[in-house]
C-alpha cells in the first residue's frame, strides 16, 4: 500500500491526515510567498507535534517557501535562500519531518546555467541536512534548473560532487512534469536513470496544456495530464504520495481515492 496524503494547513496536520484517511501530511511552516519563519503553529510547538505525529503514525513533510531560489546569480536572493532553507531544515528536524521539499529554482535568461548548478552544489556543501532535502522538478522557466531532464541531469551531476549528496533526494511532481514538457508514461524510469531515487511524488493534474510552462494544479482526472501517466508514476515510483489539489478535505479525499482505485 502506497503511503498517501495531502498538502494541508499546518495548524494540525495530524487531524488533517485523519480527515483524509491518510498516513501523511505536507505543509508550509509559514507564508510560502514570504521570507518570514519558519514557525510551528501546532499547539505545544515542535516537540508536541513530533510526539503526537509519531504516536498517530502520521509522516510529516515540510514544503519550503516558493520564494527560495538557490540557483540565483543575485546575491540578494541566493544568500537569503540558503539561510532560510537552513532554518526550514532545522525546524523540520525538530518536528521529526520525513523531508523538506524545495523547488529547483532558475537563473536569468542571460545567465550561464552552469552558474546555477554550481550555486546549488555550494549550497548543498554548506547546509546541515538532518532530514532529507528533496529537490522538486518545476513546470516553467526557460533557464530553470529542474524543468527538463537534461537540466536535472546537470543538476544531479553538480550535486554529486558534494559530501552531502546522499542527503539530497528527488520529488517528482506530475503536473510540473506535464507542463514542463515531459511525458508521464515512462518518466519514472527516465528520472531514476538520472537521480537513482525518487523520494516523494506530488500527484497533481494540470489545468494547462503539455509543455505550457504553467504551474496550475487541478483535480485528478479533470485536467490535461494523461491519467494513465499519473497512475503509472505513482505505481512505479515506490515513494510516498502527496496530492496538492484543490477542494480541501473533500476534494483531496476524492483524489486520494482516485489514486487508490488505480494503484492500490
Amino acid at each position: 500500500m502506497v503511503l498517501m496524503g495531502g498538502h494541508v494547513d499546518q495548524e494540525d496536520p495530524i487531524a488533517e491526515a485523519r480527515a483524509r484517511g491518510a498516513g501523511l501530511s505536507q505543509f508550509f511552516l509559514g507564508d510560502p510567498q514570504a521570507w518570514k519563519g519558519p514557525k510551528v503553529a501546532y499547539p505545544g510547538g515542535a516537540a508536541a507535534l513530533r510526539a503526537d505525529a509519531e504516536a498517530a503514525g502520521v509522516a510529516l513533510y515540510v514544503h519550503a517557501p516558493y520564494v527560495l531560489n538557490l540557483a540565483s546569480t543575485n546575491n540578494r536572493i541566493r544568500i537569503p535562500s540558503r539561510q532560510h532553507l537552513q532554518k526550514q531544515l532545522t525546524a523540520a528536524a525538530e518536528i521529526g519531518a520525513a523531508g523538506v521539499i524545495v523547488h529547483g529554482g532558475h537563473v536569468l535568461a542571460s545567465d550561464d546555467p552552469e552558474v546555477g548548478f554550481e550555486n546549488w552544489r555550494k549550497a548543498i556543501d554548506g547546509l546541515t541536512i538532518d532530514v532529507p532535502l528533496l529537490i522538486e522538478n518545476t513546470a516553467g522557466g526557460a533557464n530553470a534548473m529542474a524543468r527538463h531532464l537534461d537540466r536535472i541531469a546537470q543538476l544531479w551531476d553538480a550535486i554529486s560532487g558534494s559530501p552531502n549528496a546522499d542527503r539530497v533526494g528527488f520529488c517528482l511532481d506530475t503536473c510540473h512534469a506535464h507542463a514542463g514538457g515531459n511525458e508521464l508514461l515512462g518518466l519514472v524510469g527516465r528520472i531514476l536513470a538520472i537521480t537513482g531515487r525518487i523520494d516523494l511524488v506530488h500527484a497533481n493534474d494540470s489545468r494547462d496544456a503539455f509543455d505550457s510552462g504553467a504551474d496550475r494544479h487541478t483535480t485528478l482526472g479533470e485536467g490535461l495530464c494523461d491519467p494513465a501517466g499519473i497512475a503509472e508514476v505513482v505505481g512505479q515510483a515506490g515513494a510516498p504520495v502527496v496530492v496538492e489539489t484543490p477542494g480541501g478535505v473533500e476534494g483531496q479525499s476524492a483524489d486520494l481515492e482516485w489514486l487508490r482505485e488505480r494503484v492500490g
